[in-house]
């Protein structure tokens, strides 16, 4: 099967032109991809020291996966539809969410999950693959409302284990909905690596068993992402359904800053591929390669996202203090007898009273 479902490649891990593209590929695209994943990264960064200084919560870090993020969100049109996993918060930077409000998300709370006005934007899928039914049904709906609107719904490995990811495709397939089905396989579910959770040899063979197309990519290869990306969309748009693309990437460090890696894997592996391929240091040598380079600029890229994430960071702890009576406000339309006492009972003892 993985003569079937090759990893496509557009260029190499040096930067090299691998010849599967055309002149499609200009500079200022090629800058566009790097401002976005230089912007993650240092958001990633940003997080992972907030979470250490209890300044926010357990936090979900996708360094190394950068170029699958950025690449296929870039790809979106702004009517479509986006259901990240709890790992996708650099897809949903990307497209548009607001950087304070994904801060809000991480420190638990309600606002987080609310996108800026007119960006679809699901909250993100916590339960593993819950989010691909929703992402069917959505795009369902935009195709029975006559649009040209499709969705894309992210979820990693670990996630194809999980009846939902079956159902999502399998109703996706049958009615047409024009969704692109978004794997990122880092190649661990938390601490299970795929050879130990799956007998098959690529993710993208699973689309054989709906009838849709399947796709294998280099995920730290942004351009094949975003062209690959980008021509699964035109597919949906003209009616022809949904496709599941692989893309084949690792995170560097911990599944959550709750995780320690080094239990279950040789951390020397994530040294060897941050040297080797490195989805930002790809691209950087890709560009100067093409004479595109400049220090300078890059530079003031990393300057300005760097003042744009302090400036979210404030933000966030500027924002008024939570409401704790919110906890059991929205679990019900009209609120059970238990949820009422266990509302009572805490907030006697935050007044001292229990």
């Amino acid at each position: 099967m993985e003569e079937q479902f090759p990893i496509y490649r557009i260029i190499d891990n040096d930067g090299n032109l691998l010849g599967n593209q055309d002149n499609s590929i200009t500079e200022s695209l090629a800058k566009e991809f790097y401002r976005h994943m230089v912007r993650i990264r240092i958001f990633d960064k940003k997080s992972i020291s907030l979470q250490r200084q209890g300044r926010i919560g357990t936090y979900a870090p996708f360094e190394g996966q950068e170029a699958s993020q950025v690449g296929s969100s870039v790809a979106l049109q702004a009517d479509d539809w986006m259901f990240p996993s709890y790992r996708d918060h650099g897809a949903a930077m990307t497209f548009g969410h607001s950087l304070k409000n994904i801060l809000l998300f991480w420190k638990g709370r309600n606002e987080g999950c609310v996108p800026p006005e007119g960006k679809k934007i699901f909250p993100p899928g916590i339960p593993i693959a819950t989010q691909l039914p929703h992402a069917a049904g959505a795009a369902y709906a935009e195709m029975r409302k006559g649009t040209k609107n499709a969705a894309i719904v992210y979820f990693g490995d670990g996630a194809t284990s999980e009846g939902d990811f079956h159902e999502g495709l399998n109703v996706a397939s049958v009615l047409n909905a024009p969704v692109v089905f978004f794997n990122q396989n880092n190649g661990f579910a938390i601490s299970v690596p795929v050879k130990k959770q799956m007998k098959t040899k690529t993710i993208a063979q699973k689309a054989l068993a709906y009838d849709i197309p399947g796709v294998r990519i280099d995920g730290n290869d942004i351009f094949a992402v975003y062209f690959e990306t980008l021509k699964a969309l035109e597919r949906a748009r003209d009616g022809k359904g949904p496709t599941l693309i692989e893309a084949v990437t690792w995170r560097y460090g911990a599944h959550t800053t709750a995780d320690d890696p080094t239990k279950y894997r040789d951390q020397s592996e994530s040294d060897e591929r941050r040297k080797l391929g490195d989805p930002i240091a790809r691209l950087q040598r890709f560009m100067e390669k093409q004479g595109w380079w400049d220090q300078e600029w890059a530079g003031s890229v990393e300057k300005e996202y760097t003042a744009e994430v302090d400036q979210a960071v404030e933000e966030l702890e500027a924002y008024p203090e939570a409401d704790p009576e919110v906890i059991f406000d929205y679990v019900f339309e009209k609120p059970t007898w238990t949820i009422s006492q266990q509302k009572d009972l805490l907030l006697q003892q935050l007044r001292g009273e229990g």
